[in-house]
This record gives C-alpha cells, structure tokens and sequence, in this order.
C-alpha cells in the first residue's frame, strides 16, 4: 500500500539514513574486538548481570512472604506475630 510501485517513490529517501542502516545491518561483518568493545562486553555481559543476580539471591534468602499476617515480620526466621494479650 504505501510501498513504490511502477516507478513512484512516495517517500523521500534520505542518503544518511540509509547509509547508517546499511551499517546496521552489516555490522556483523566489520566488528573488531578493540579494549573498549572487550570492557563493554564484560561489563554488560557478565558485571551487571552477576550483580543483580547477587541483589536478588540477598533479598529472596532475607525475606519470606508466606504465611505471614498483617503486622508480623516478613524477616526470615522470626517468630509468627504474637497472639493480642486478653486483658
């Protein structure tokens, strides 16, 4: 529908553009490990995953949400919520 057909462009298409997607799409073939790229790989590709991963492996052993009541600790290994006293 919107593509050119028989000669008609109805988009005018701009050389940067695509230059820059020729690029894109290529870049598999022109990629170098340089420092910078090695750094970024290590740091996006292992770093920040094995530190979120520690974040929530330290929260899921710190708290336990099952079976707790309204008002009692969600800290693992305390006591269940004390019964109100009767006067």
């Amino acid at each position: 529908m919107a593509g050119g057909h028989g000669g008609f462009e109805p988009v005018k298409l701009d050389p940067a553009i695509e230059r820059w997607s020729s690029m894109r799409e290529n870049v598999f073939q022109h990629f170098k490990f340089t420092k910078r790229a090695t750094r970024q790989v290590f740091t996006w590709g292992f770093v920040v995953p094995a530190l979120i991963a520690t974040i929530a492996v330290t929260f899921d052993n710190k708290y336990d949400w099952a079976g707790k009541q309204k008002g009692s600790s969600l800290l693992k290994g305390t006591p269940a919520k004390p019964a109100p006293a009767e006067k």
